[in-house]
């Protein structure tokens, strides 16, 4: 039975996903449909890589055999129950093709081959369904080793019990975990840059970039380690020392989240360098539309403060990473900022000619639709698995 603050938390997601599935409608039945396909493309992007980035956490440090980690390994994995939803909006995004996918209503000079519509949702159809079930292959095998055995349960429960026997093979099952480690980080980055080429890059058909891929999979990471950062702030403000979490958890994983917004960023200039120091029109000009033209210049200036800058001075302080309140707040407009960045990747392809930012409340709402279906995710899989909300060092050692 969910308790009363789960309860309190569903009815919050409940409202959040209707208001996100009311705006989506309104603004897809108005004068600009293009504008409600866009959110919905740059949402799906941002949570699905929330939760895809989030289980590599644990998956990192199960393959690194990270004693500093603990109790945030259980808080990762629960951005697995996520998948799912994640999977069937990538198919609803089907119904947007006419808005998602300009290069429909384009020449696209002999590249029909790979860009068409069936062999491009039969291609990212598949990548996501092995990355997925590799995901869950390796957390079945990680539930193992932290939930015990329990008369009553849901449905999700049952199996667990059912499928794990009474009495584990440990190594066996470590074993089995770093395999679907390995294969799990593998596809995380062939799925990601699928992905990023296939819904980002090529919207805009004739603009190239070889490090987009990398670059996909990098930001995929670093906001799935924001969504951690979120999750484990909640849980240790509310559960408080039951929950494991430190001050020193925080800590570390400031450090790691500060190491990847210097990769992100990284990643972001050596793309730039590389086209203008080639000067090729058909490269040059998809930068100097997204950094030089109104009135994306502006928004460009803002992802790269808010995504980079910001971040970069804030967590150069020691006892700001201690702080869970405050990386809390921190991550939020990171992510934000992420936001903001997809929209200036796919904005110019979907919203072309506008004269004015395509953003406003109803983008804001749709977003906040798609949070509550991460709402949904996370509370129902804590629920599941309370186990995942207090760590006991002791656990996974049997």
């Amino acid at each position: 039975m969910l308790s009363l603050k789960n309860k309190r938390l569903v009815i919050l997601g409940a409202v959040l996903i209707a208001l996100g599935f009311l705006a989506f409608v309104i603004q897809a039945a108005g004068d600009h449909p293009e504008r409600a396909w866009q959110a919905y493309l740059i949402n799906f992007l941002l949570w699905s890589a929330i939760a895809q980035g989030g289980l590599l956490f644990s998956v990192i440090m199960h393959l690194t055999k990270a004693k500093w980690s603990g109790p945030l390994n259980n808080v990762s994995e629960v951005f697995a129950a996520f998948f799912p939803i994640s999977f069937g909006l990538f198919l609803i995004l089907f119904l947007g093709k006419s808005y998602v996918f300009p290069w429909l209503h384009m020449d696209l000079h002999g590249k029909e081959v790979w860009l068409n519509v069936p062999f491009l949702f039969f291609r990212d159809g598949m990548a996501l369904l092995i990355l997925y079930g590799l995901g869950f292959a390796y957390l079945f095998n990680a539930l193992q080793l932290k939930t015990i055995r329990q008369p009553t349960g849901g449905r999700l429960r049952s199996f667990l019990d059912q499928k794990m026997g009474a009495n584990p093979d440990v190594k066996r099952i470590r074993q089995r975990m770093s395999t679907f480690s390995v294969l799990y980080a593998l596809a995380f980055a062939c799925a990601l840059s699928l992905i990023g080429y296939d819904l980002v890059m090529a919207l805009d058909p004739h603009w190239v970039s070889t490090l987009f891929g990398a670059y996909q999979f990098i930001k995929a990471f670093y906001v799935g380690l924001g969504g951690l950062i979120i999750l484990a702030s909640v849980l240790y403000l509310s559960q408080g020392e039951s929950s494991g979490l430190t001050s020193s958890h925080f800590h570390n994983l400031g450090k790691l989240f500060f190491a990847f917004c210097l990769l992100w960023a990284d990643f972001f200039y050596v793309q730039l360098v590389v086209i203008w120091y080639g000067n090729i029109p058909e490269e040059t000009a998809y930068v100097i539309e997204r950094t030089m033209a109104s009135p994306w210049n502006l928004l460009a200036w803002c992802v790269f403060i808010v995504c980079f800058v910001l971040p970069f001075f804030i967590l150069l302080n020691k006892n700001v990473k201690t702080k869970p309140k405050f990386m809390m707040i921190l991550a939020t407009v990171i992510l934000i900022g992420i936001w903001l960045e997809h929209l200036l990747l796919v904005g110019p392809a979907i919203s072309h000619g506008t004269r004015g930012l395509p953003l406003g409340l109803l983008d804001g709402l749709i977003t906040l639709g798609f949070f509550g279906l991460m709402i949904f995710a996370v509370v129902y899989f804590l629920d599941e698995f309370p186990e995942l909300k207090r760590f006991e060092p002791s656990a996974g050692k049997r």
